[in-house]
């Protein structure tokens, strides 16, 4: 049996909106990318949601629009992808890196410690699905003693009056938080439409706005979608438009749009994700759990609790008492078995380029304890109960043999 570790979805109904978006000739920023943003907005429970070409651009143009540069300091966990930390770097920022909690989140503990007159923004990670816990979160930066040595450097971060609170959902659309949508928890919430998420557009991202006041999230809005385009007055959709092509340059502006190529295919998924694609990514998680739920050398990802409920994007089983050679031995054993798995991450200061900027695995103990055992199993609609029963047999033939 030959398992890939995520194919995307692909079915009848996204190659009919893609045919719909080449048919009607016009492939870039258009009709598709505005059906997309509203759809995203109602399913995340936000007034406003910007389409971009990647989380990672998303993330720019959000530091861009917080004014967030040198000197300044953004908190985010050791444990994530590295887009986290080089946004904060291309910002000119510095990225503050804390440990993280046994379910691979932020732990709010040491965020506290880590804030200064400098800290700006913590930039959360919800990982394989998981949120964060926000209401921790939140009790700290809106903490008088933390509100106190805030150091606002403009207007929109005085607006705040206090850090500014983004969520890397790049993992976790369709995730929840006390009873709704768990975009709702944060100030800014960016989503990862990347090929191998629960909802993808081959590459691309998602702003999802929900400001507090003073802030219009509709003002927001319309300035990011002038600044995802060069700090162009019209896009290309309107210039083409009988007698509109006259436009002006009115910012410093990026080129990190979306085309309708692109959002046909998040169009087509995100309208069957709340009641198909992801009711079957739990279906493959909930598989996993009966399996390994009765083995006891077996660590389990949180799935749901009081507050949150996942959105399944991964499964990162963690095997206890392992060395970080012998989970690798066990993943070449599962490849060997014709089933691809993961990890979750390298963590940050495990990485050159971090490391020559003075991080070291050593400050943060829980991200590497995570990170040695964690092997992530495949998620995806696609993957029968066949499969999944190979591939839990093949972890634990592994695991046998290895140990």
């Amino acid at each position: 049996m030959n398992i890939p570790f995520s194919p995307p979805y692909i079915d009848a109904d996204i190659e009919n909106e893609v045919l719909d978006s080449l048919r009607s000739g016009w492939i870039t920023t258009g009709p598709k990318v505005r059906d997309l943003e509203i759809l995203c907005a109602q399913l995340s429970g936000v007034e406003k949601a910007v389409a971009v070409n990647s989380w990672t651009s998303g993330a720019a143009l959000v530091l861009k629009w917080l004014g967030i540069g040198k000197g300044d300091e953004v908190i985010i966990p050791a444990y994530t992808y590295s887009a986290t930390a080089l946004t904060v770097l291309h910002a000119g920022a510095t990225p503050v890196m804390v440990d993280v909690l046994d379910d691979f989140t932020i732990d709010p503990q040491k965020l506290k410690a880590a804030i200064t007159t400098a800290t700006k923004a913590v930039m959360a990670v919800d990982i394989a699905g998981w949120p964060c816990d926000y209401d921790a979160i939140k009790q700290i930066i809106n903490a008088e003693d933390v509100r106190s040595k805030f150091n606002p450097g403009n207007e929109i971060q005085r607006k705040f009056g206090r850090i500014a609170l983004i969520a890397d959902a790049a993992h976790s659309i369709g995730a929840t938080y006390n009873g709704k949508p768990a975009s709702i928890a944060s100030d800014i919430t960016i989503f990862s439409l990347h090929a191998v998420k629960n909802v993808t557009t081959a590459e691309g991202g998602m702003i999802c706005l929900y400001l507090p006041p003073p802030f219009s999230n509709e003002e927001v809005y319309k300035w990011m979608k002038l600044n995802s385009l060069n700090g162009q007055t019209k896009d290309a959709f309107s210039k083409s438009q009988g007698g509109g092509w006259r436009y002006d340059i009115v910012s410093a502006g990026l080129k990190i749009n979306m085309p309708d190529i692109c959002a046909a295919i998040g169009l087509a998924q995100l309208k069957k994700y709340p009641g198909l694609l992801l009711p079957e990514r739990e279906r493959v998680f909930n598989h996993y759990a009966a399996f390994f739920g009765s083995k006891n050398w077996a660590i389990m990802p949180p799935a749901r609790d009081e507050q949150r409920i996942s959105s399944y994007h991964l499964y990162p089983l963690r095997i206890k008492n392992i060395t970080e050679d012998q989970r690798d031995a066990i993943i070449q054993k599962m490849a060997d078995a014709g089933v691809a798995v993961n990890v979750h991450f390298i963590p940050m200061p495990m990485l050159t380029l971090f490391k020559e900027l003075g991080y070291r695995i050593e400050d943060y103990p829980n991200a590497y304890k995570n990170y040695a055992h964690e092997i992530s199993l495949p998620i995806y609609p696609q993957l029968t109960g066949e499969k999944c029963t190979y591939i839990e047999e093949q972890l634990e033939k592994a695991y046998k043999e290895v140990l």
